[in-house]
């Protein structure tokens, strides 16, 4: 399911390739790299194809599937963060190598972390398999193990030498269209216990962001709450441009992600930046180019 290296997915990108990404296009981070005036595209730290050089000014550690919880990675059999944060160590070290120990440290210091997490542990992890249920109730006890998690992953970061981060908190779930076909109590329409949690979740992380600022010398994290801005274009679509939210562009647009989304699959729509969705589960190359200007204004005021 993990899996996004084939078309449709990519289809829109530059050179019209599938890179791994659950998207038709570009991701938001592309698109804040390039309102910085950097590159279009930010490389992933793991592609073969680039190199120290091409991770000079920008460089992605993220991989599709994980989340806060190492089990969630084991779910999908994807990297979990504790890898991706070992990939920023190393990656610092080959900076170090490559440009001078004193110009690396600042560009570390200077550079500003996007963080974006937490969908995948309640979606593919809590409420799909019985393990964390049997151990954490929902309401409390499994997201304060998630902010626990997210606590350390960015005291980790600050000792890193990161100074400037967005740390994103979880859009409305049950708003995406895989949560609507199977909400029974209210049948396509977003799911509001799914809503519910998220609004909740992302309190907590907005109260994690005000004391890490508070306690992290020289630190600025920016918590950037996609839950409002998202909403509005899933309700009111055609103020943005697009035409489909409560489906996706994929199959049938209920169900499909992943290999479900083959190109062979021939119900496929022709033209995803139509639509909120690319499949069940994200968003298209459009509704990251919304999310990320949206954001930027706050962005390029704090950190310029």
């Amino acid at each position: 399911m993990a899996r996004a290296n084939f078309e449709p997915y990519g289809r829109d990108f530059p050179g019209g390739r599938p890179t791994g990404r659950f998207c038709n296009g570009r991701l938001s981070s592309d698109f804040t790299s390039e309102a910085y005036g950097l590159k279009p595209t930010v490389p992933a730290y793991l592609d073969p194809s680039y190199n120290i050089s091409d991770f000079a000014t920008g460089v992605c550690f993220a991989s599709a599937g994980t989340g806060y919880d190492n089990s969630t990675a084991g779910v999908l059999g994807v990297i979990p963060l504790w890898k991706e944060v070992e990939y920023y160590k190393e990656y610092q070290h080959k900076l170090a190598a490559y440009l001078g120990h004193r110009k690396a440290a600042n560009i570390i210091k200077e550079s500003l972390c996007l963080v974006s997490i937490g969908t995948n542990d309640f979606l593919e992890n809590y409420y799909t398999l019985p393990d964390r249920r049997s151990q954490f109730s929902i309401s409390h006890q499994y997201q304060d193990f998630l902010i626990g998690i997210a606590e350390v992953f960015l005291k980790d970061l600050y000792k890193l030498g990161a100074r400037k981060m967005s740390f994103t908190g979880i859009s409305p779930m049950g708003c995406l269209p895989l949560e609507r076909v199977t909400n029974l109590d209210d049948p396509f329409s977003c799911a509001r216990n799914y809503n519910d949690l998220v609004i909740d979740f992302n309190g907590r992380l907005r109260r994690l962001v005000r004391k890490l600022n508070q306690e992290l010398n020289g630190m600025k994290i920016y918590f950037a709450n996609p839950y409002d801005i998202i909403w509005d274009i899933v309700t009111k679509p055609s103020h943005y441009g697009l035409e489909v939210s409560s489906s996706a562009c994929c199959g049938t647009g209920l169900f499909e992600m992943g290999f479900l989304c083959g190109q062979d699959n021939p119900l496929t729509c022709s033209d995803a930046n139509k639509f909120v969705f690319p499949d069940a589960f994200h968003p298209t190359e459009r509704t990251n180019q919304i999310v990320s200007d949206y954001f930027f204004k706050h962005l390029k005021n704090l950190f310029h």
